[in-house]
């Protein structure tokens, strides 16, 4: 009465005391006998050993055996308190024995063990995690028996499973081996995910995980993929069933749950039965052989109709006259699946080894009211190799002779002994499917094509190219032409620095721009004045003074203004407080230059009614003031003298209409408002 959960396979198992893991009872003993096939040999390896050692193992201890029945030898005998047990435990034979005797004790756990032949040097337990291994990517084998309620897992696939998990019942979970026979896993280990969600799978709940650092999947072959039923691929005439449900509802309509409807993820109602007993079906037809890795199932989905089947079993046929049951190998009974618990969850079964069939059958067994429900099939094409055609020669003529005779009779027994070997029977291994692509032939136009399609889409975008650009260039040159304004490029600064590198203009075209400095100007007589000018770059393009004003050139900036005319009695600027205002019809200036236009110096001292004694007259606009249009060939100018005795100075426009002669000739009437000792006022 000492056994706990155990399952022993043909190649592998698990055993586990009593009420493990908490302590066990007083007083108990179970003996497990283990063979594997002739000419093997058993390995043990322990994942958890706690027996009281108080009594040196003599009441509580854990003795192995080589053999079974009283011929049997001892390996050894083990008891203490988590006992580390390095290695493994070798037979010398295929058959051992394990007897566990518990005696009185306060406390210990029993033990877990798992067992293999010898020839699964990498078997490890139910017990280990993927955290006791450091490899990113490793191959273990696991056990039979490693559904346990002992031991949790988080995850579900394709997502991975936390590193937490049991390695051995996550792959039982996922369908990589089985629970009654064990077998071969292939481990990745990468990076953890926030969430584990938690599904019913092959009889193992897994539960919702959180965060952890790591987490792992596992290597398979891919034969998961589903064969139509919620994609469609399936039709309607290849879902038949035992019977089906009809009802009429309030409003007299009548509601048939059509097999059809066993569609997983399909909006609607299910299949259901019209009886409800253990003789109702739903067959589904592949149109061919394929290979059955796996079936998902859900109740109703409805939920004021609570169907689901929570049992079933699973019949596989190639001509739907003549059933298999599924049953697991070296297993005599059928194999009973877990169906669902609720009529909402995905609940999965895996077939290992798989089905290879074209009709496949669900038995309902058990179920929830009625039966109900929807259907999904796992699984990848399945084909046998065909023997190859052979081409026999045509049949000799009619024999003339007995020995003609002899000799048809003995090609026509040769024919029928070749044509008897090709004859194949039904295949009943299982091939191994992996992933393959075959590549196509490549005939000489889709060589063509290659080199083609890469050439056009070359040549297309060269010219999309060029149009872009010529937009854009042509965009940028109506940008440029604008009446007043000057180009984007020919902005102060950057095209001030550029100017010192061009061929210098005529003199004729040439603008003077000159600097301008209160205190030299006024130490200067009138003829020196235009010696102090200089062809520097000016601030500002200058306004035409002349005998005759041109068109302006291109740097020019005078615009004519609108509005009210600036008057010739404006105050003195130099009286005036300073105002951040930029000049009406000039550019901006830059931060480093002067805040006013340049000035224009006359030399007035030529003129016949003006005395020695009077400086040139120079020009400037106060900020915030308005210019004054040009008006016709000439500009009017706002003048300001050197005499203190007045504060503002008005002049009159020229007389007459200015020649083609220089500016010298302009002539100018006296400020009306300008008192000189020796002036007199022109008319």
């Amino acid at each position: 009465d000492g056994c706990g959960h155990t399952v022993l396979g043909p190649e592998s198992g698990t055993l586990v005391s009593i009420n493990y893991p908490r302590t066990s009872p007083n007083s108990t003993v179970c003996e497990w006998e283990i063979r594997v096939k002739p000419g093997q040999r058993v390995q043990l390896k322990f994942g958890d050993f706690d027996i009281d050692d108080s009594d040196s193992c003599h009441s509580s201890y854990l003795r192995v055996h080589n053999g079974i029945g009283p011929n049997r030898t001892e390996i050894g005998k083990f008891c203490g308190f988590d006992f580390q047990m390095d290695g493994l435990i070798t037979s010398k034979s295929n058959e051992v024995t394990v007897q566990f005797m518990s005696g009185i004790h306060a406390s210990g756990r029993g033990f877990l063990a798992a067992y293999s032949t010898t020839d699964k040097s990498d078997l490890i337990t139910c017990l280990d995690n993927a955290s006791h291994f450091s490899e990113p990517e490793f191959n273990k084998y696991c056990p039979a028996g490693c559904v346990i309620p002992f031991a949790d897992i988080s995850g579900t696939i394709p997502h991975g499973y936390r590193d937490s998990s049991s390695l051995c019942m996550a792959g039982i979970h996922a369908g990589v081996v089985s629970n009654t026979l064990g077998g071969q896993i292939n481990v990745v280990i990468s990076k953890g995910i926030p969430y584990y969600e938690g599904s019913l799978a092959n009889n193992v709940t897994s539960k919702v995980g959180p965060l952890s650092t790591s987490l792992f999947t596992f290597k398979t072959s891919g034969c998961y993929g589903t064969l139509g039923m919620e994609s469609g691929v399936i039709p309607d005439s290849q879902i038949t069933s035992s019977s089906i449900l009809e009802w009429p509802n309030q409003t007299g309509q009548v509601n048939i749950w059509k097999p059809e409807n066993a569609r997983l993820k399909r909006a609607g109602p299910p299949w259901a039965a019209l009886i409800s007993d253990e003789h109702q079906w739903l067959q589904i037809d592949l149109n061919k052989e394929k290979k059955i890795t796996g079936i998902i199932t859900t109740g109703s989905t409805l939920a004021e109709y609570y169907y689901y089947v929570s049992a079933y079993r699973i019949l596989y046929s190639d001509d739907a006259q003549k059933w298999t049951v599924y049953k697991e190998p070296g297993m005599e009974k059928d194999k009973i699946f877990q169906g669902n618990t609720e009529l909402y969850q995905e609940v999965r079964n895996n077939f290992i080894p798989p089905i290879i069939a074209r009709f496949f059958r669900i038995n309902p067994l058990k179920w929830h009211q009625k039966i109900a429900m929807k259907v999904e099939l796992l699984g990848c094409q399945f084909s046998i190799g065909r023997a190859p055609k052979i081409t026999l020669p045509p049949p000799p003529p009619p024999p003339q002779n007995k020995n003609d005779e002899k000799n048809a009779d003995f090609i026509d027994d040769f024919i029928n002994s070749v044509k008897t070997s090709l004859q194949t029977d039904k295949t009943t291994f299982t091939p191994e499917i992996k992933n393959t692509t075959v590549t196509p032939s490549v005939t000489k136009d889709v060589a063509l094509a290659a080199v083609l399609v890469p050439v056009l889409v070359m040549v297309f975008t060269t010219l999309i190219l060029i149009l872009v650009c010529a937009w854009h260039w042509r965009n940028r040159k109506k940008k440029t032409e604008g009446t007043y304004d000057l180009p984007y490029w020919d902005r102060a600064g950057w095209w001030k620095g550029m100017k010192q590198f061009l061929p210098t203009k005529s003199a004729e075209h040439e603008e003077t721009p000159v600097r301008y400095s209160s205190s030299e100007i006024s130490h200067l007589r009138p003829r020196e004045v235009p010696t102090m000018l200089q062809t520097e770059s000016a601030e500002y393009a200058q306004p035409l003074v002349g005998g005759i004003v041109g068109t302006l050139h291109q740097r020019s900036t005078f615009k004519p203004e609108e509005g009210k005319e600036a008057s010739y009695a404006d105050l003195d600027p130099y009286n005036s407080p300073i105002q951040e205002v930029y000049h009406a019809y000039a550019e901006p200036l830059p931060i480093t230059g002067p805040e006013y236009a340049t000035p224009i110096i006359m030399d007035m001292s030529s003129h016949p009614s003006t005395p020695l004694g009077v400086p040139s007259i120079s020009t400037f606009k106060a900020a915030g003031n308005q210019a004054p249009p040009l008006v016709g060939t000439c500009s009017k100018l706002l003048s300001r003298t050197d005499s203190a005795s007045s504060a503002q100075a008005l002049y009159d426009i020229p007389k007459g209409q200015p020649g083609p002669g220089s500016a010298d000739e302009l002539v100018y009437q006296v400020p009306q408002s300008l008192a000189l000792s020796t002036g007199s006022k022109d008319e």
